[in-house]
């Protein structure tokens, strides 16, 4: 098995992620298996800047081939946020229910017909030697004005995916692992995961 880690300390991504490359032949790790690693500095200005960071930095101090994760929620009616700083909207990062509550507080005054949003999903790939290589995934949905189902995480619970009629925290993990942004970026990253595998070489496709 090759080794895998992932630019984050979140294990339901991690578990996420690892169903996603389930049919491949790498061990997914989180930085949890490498805790000198640290706190990464993400001060980049776009998604794609920040999973670089995280990408090269895993990368270079774990001597393994990294994978960052940059996503977050775009809402038209905010003009793009909460954006790169989805995690801590509120001000404290990764604090779910804060986030969630300050973009309902926000959307307050925003009528049903323009409550759209999506979600985007950078993945950077990158080798301790190796600039990094980059997919996208995206998602388009409805920011609903109150939160349904239990399962999922973050913005899950409001955001309402239309041709699904639910809420990712309404569905089962399978079930957003065939729709999800991060299921689209990984489909775009599983080939040159499957050409890193058979040659050892990290190159992006087509």
């Amino acid at each position: 098995m090759i080794k895998l880690v992932l630019a984050t300390h979140n294990e339901k991504k991690r578990k996420e992620m690892e169903a996603l490359l389930a049919h491949l032949p790498f061990e997914v790790e989180s930085l949890a298996a490498y805790p000198a690693v640290g706190e990464i500095v993400e001060d980049g200005e776009t998604f794609q800047e920040n999973a670089a960071i995280k990408a090269q930095t895993v990368a270079r101090l774990t001597g393994q081939l990294a994978l960052a994760d940059d996503s977050g929620l775009v809402v038209e009616a905010l003009d793009g946020a909460p954006g790169i700083y989805s995690a801590r909207y509120a001000g404290f990062a990764h604090d779910d229910a804060a986030n969630n509550k300050k973009l309902l507080a926000d959307l307050a005054d925003t009528p049903n017909d323009k409550r759209q949003a999506h979600f985007v999903c950078v993945l950077a790939l990158a080798l301790p030697d190796q600039s990094p290589i980059f997919v996208e995934g995206r998602l388009d949905g409805v920011i609903l004005r109150s939160p349904a189902g239990a399962n999922g995480f973050g913005y899950d619970p409001l955001f309402l995916v239309p041709e699904a009629m639910k809420t990712l925290a309404e569905m089962g993990p399978a079930e957003k692992n065939t729709i999800s942004h991060r299921a689209r970026a990984c489909a775009k990253a599983v080939p040159i995961l499957q050409t890193f595998a058979q040659t050892g070489h990290l190159a992006q496709e087509g």
